[in-house]
């Protein structure tokens, strides 16, 4: 039974205006309490006291809802503007009125292929523009999600065009969306979809992106709308499975799209192999490198906006035999954690990492490989830091996070800003903290050694394995063992561990629940499949970690340029813990699992 009143024009298209020119706010506002109350339509009175009651534990004023119609937007999206009048999230105002109405309100409905009749019937474009998706169907009805419930009209029309009755259950927008994505991608694949609106003719493609001599041709086929769309979608889809990274690889008789997620390569996409070229030559342009330069590697940069995140794009492309290998690094800006509560740091250790980081000088590292979170740990322990009264600059490659109160410098080869000529300009800014993206090489080790010495604090990355291993990279680097025991305060070193599902408990499946309605269980198959990991077991990172402070021991075997097996042992003897002993731990607390210890710590 559809939530609200039917009210149609009489073109059968959806409408919010009655009979009489007005349209009508009662109807835009009110639920039915199940099938007992009556619906309020638009020839009855306006009796706001009754739309407040029946709008139950949403709770709106007569005098609110009396300046309901005057508000911007009332007529198009009236749920999201009543939302946005009672200040309520989208999620708590769902649950009310589904307690109210005695809807269901499903936070993730699980698509079921019952649901085809709505995906072959409702155009996608509909779909999308009243965000209304198909969960499943018996024959006899069809349920449909919904995130905007107040459109009687639409729920009217898609009766009409399904055929059969249809039953609403509420759900947030991001579920929705989700669910018409994957609906119409089971219906017709979406690069598919996109594919077949390109000149598939393989001569044309050939001649219009082989073309590397004329800029123009490459140029025009960069911005062809189906390329721009198809691209697009392949950055949309990424964001949505929560990929840090998105590999175009061209091979010899197919092309491969590839995420990075929560630290895993997995197969997504393969388009035909013509339109690599194609997708190339666009990504060049929104990074604004040389779309006609195809025999050299490039980097490049940009941000986009998807909806209201905002996601800054690492380019990396490199030729190889096939044509042009392309990784795309990705950071949503909306989706950072900061927090080192959120990347899984002890509160031991959180203790005794801003006990060092307030120390007025020396320098503290954090060691990993690329991709371990070093990064975000740095910031993460910036927030810990008095940014009233210390002056805090940075120089970094790129810059990643932005943090309020702190002086940021992009690192620009092109423009002669590198790490050691960003660094020694800083010298002269008066800093107190002083971020160093990473050291690469001798002349930035110097830079933060001299700077650590006349007064600054340095936290700064280094690529190695652990963190004894720092002292040795600084030592092969070039800096003189001296310089380093005067310096160094201490080494943190990091690696990312997948965390376990909480939702089926790393199993990768979700077993029925009694108060889980019926067409919102598993069918089988793959129906059990856990939708927050996809089946994996695993969703997000967690990180593990050790600190190794620079005692006296730690210093004498530096002088004497002891290797990282006899710094290990020595920092054992003085009470440090390895990143295996911060491992176990999580394992032990249920975050992570042996398997994971055994992939990434070996």
């Amino acid at each position: 039974m559809p939530l609200f009143s039917k009210k149609s024009a009489s073109n059968g298209q959806p409408s919010a205006v009655s009979g009489n020119g007005e349209r009508p706010p009662e109807a835009a506002a009110l639920a039915r309490s199940g099938d007992s109350a009556a619906p309020v339509v638009a020839d009855q009175p306006r009796d706001w006291s009754r739309v407040s009651e029946l709008l139950g534990d949403l709770s709106p004023k007569t005098e609110q809802l009396q300046s309901f119609p005057d508000l911007p937007g009332s007529d198009v999206e009236p749920w999201e503007t009543l939302l946005q009048m009672l200040a309520v999230d989208e999620h708590t105002g769902l649950a009310r009125l589904a307690k109210r109405t005695g809807l269901a309100y499903i936070e993730e409905p699980r698509l079921q292929d019952s649901a085809s009749r709505f995906y072959e019937t409702v155009p996608a474009s509909m779909a999308r523009e009243h965000m209304v998706a198909g969960v499943a169907g018996d024959g006899e009805s069809v349920t449909v999600a919904t995130a905007h419930p107040m459109q009687p009209p639409v729920f009217a029309m898609l009766e009409e065009r399904i055929g059969l009755p249809i039953r609403i259950v509420l759900s947030p927008r991001s579920a929705v969306t989700n669910l018409i994505n994957r609906g119409y991608e089971q219906k017709q694949d979406l690069v598919t979809e996109i594919v077949e609106e390109m000149p598939l003719d393989q001569r044309a493609i050939e001649t219009a992106a082989g073309s590397i001599r004329d800029s123009n041709d490459l140029l025009q086929l960069a911005r062809q709308t189906p390329v721009i769309r198809l691209v697009n979608m392949i950055l949309f889809e990424a964001l949505r499975r929560r990929a840090s990274d998105i590999h175009v690889h061209p091979m010899e008789t197919k092309l491969v799209i590839r995420f990075r997620i929560d630290g895993m390569l997995v197969d997504a996409f393969s388009p035909p192999l013509a339109l690599a070229a194609a997708i190339s030559s666009r990504l060049k342009v929104m990074t604004e490198l040389d779309i006609a330069n195809r025999h050299s590697p490039q980097d490049g940069h940009t941000s986009v906006r998807i909806g209201s995140r905002k996601v800054d794009i690492r380019l990396s492309v490199i030729p190889n035999v096939y044509g042009e290998r392309i990784v795309l690094r990705l950071l949503d800006q909306t989706q950072t954690k900061l927090s080192l509560d959120q990347v899984g740091m002890s509160k031991e250790m959180q203790r005794a990492l801003v006990t060092l980081i307030d120390r007025p000088n020396g320098i503290i590292l954090v060691t990993g490989p690329t991709g371990s979170g070093k990064t975000t740990s740095l910031y993460g322990a910036l927030g810990n830091v008095d940014r009233t009264s210390r002056n805090v600059m940075t120089i970094e490659d790129p810059v990643e996070y932005h943090l309020e109160g702190i002086s940021q410098t992009q690192v620009n080869v092109k423009r002669g800003v590198t790490f050691a000529a960003g660094l020694r300009a800083l010298l002269r800014q008066d800093p107190d903290v002083i971020l160093v993206g990473e050291i690469r090489d001798q002349e930035t080790a110097q830079l933060a050694v001299q700077a650590s010495l006349t007064g600054h604090l340095v936290l700064a990355t280094l690529h190695t394995n652990d963190a004894p291993s720092a002292i040795s990279r600084l030592l092969d680097i070039g800096i003189e063992p001296y310089l380093v025991t005067s310096t160094l305060l201490a080494v943190l070193a990091q690696r990312l561990l997948r965390r376990t599902c909480q939702t089926c408990h790393g199993t990768g499946k979700v077993a029925a629940a009694a108060n889980v309605p019926a067409f919102a269980r598993a069918g089988g198959g793959d129906a059990d499949r856990c939708e927050k990991c996809l089946g994996t077991g695993y969703f997000g990172r967690i990180g593990v970690f050790e600190i190794m402070r620079v005692d006296d021991s730690i210093r004498r075997l530096t002088v004497q340029r002891a290797d990282a097996v006899q710094l290990f042992e020595a920092a054992k003897a003085g009470g440090f813990r390895a990143m295996l002993d911060d491992a176990r731990d999580k394992v032990a607390m249920g975050l992570t699992t042996e398997a994971e210890i055994a992939r990434v710590l070996g």
